[in-house]
């Protein structure tokens, strides 16, 4: 990647355009998958449980939202994050995350698609969803505690 178009070298996060804002996204699915919370400690927990509109398939397309422009009036909690929301919404997020790890000051990891030109590279990396998942449709919500995943926590450090 020429160095002139790293803009998230040189463009804070509030700063950034709709397109690059969008762009930083690798296209993992994990900030799809549902997470729960322990009342006591805080502590996220995720589960291999994704949203009704995450494509759950091993395609070219997984792991992107199939209804991606209408997510959040279609889904009540969906986490659309903004350069406004994005600190309440951190802890939400894995390691990996480009917002996350921009915001904490750290670089953007060797696989992201902005810095090797191929969309894919999130999954070949193995830092997806791809998968690992099963849509929410097929697990009732007082389930979903038996479907908490560790792998997620690996990922970015």
């Amino acid at each position: 990647m020429n160095s002139r178009h790293a803009f998230w070298h040189t463009t804070a996060l509030n700063d950034m355009t709709p397109e690059q804002w969008e762009s930083l996204c690798d296209g993992c699915g994990l900030c799809c998958l549902h997470k729960l919370e322990d009342e006591d400690s805080g502590e996220v927990y995720y589960t291999d449980v994704a949203c009704r509109l995450l494509d759950t398939s091993t395609g070219a397309n997984s792991c992107r939202c199939t209804q991606y422009r209408e997510r959040a009036t279609e889904v009540e909690n969906c986490l659309v994050l903004t350069p406004d929301n994005l600190t309440s919404y951190l802890p939400w997020l894995p390691a990996s995350c480009a917002y996350q790890r921009l915001a904490q000051g750290e670089p953007l990891p060797d696989w992201h698609p902005l810095l090797t030109g191929d969309p894919a590279s999130v999954h070949s990396a193995g830092i997806s969803a791809r998968g690992r998942c099963i849509s929410e449709r097929e697990v009732s919500e007082e389930d979903f505690e038996e479907h908490i995943v560790w792998w997620v926590s690996g990922f970015g450090e």
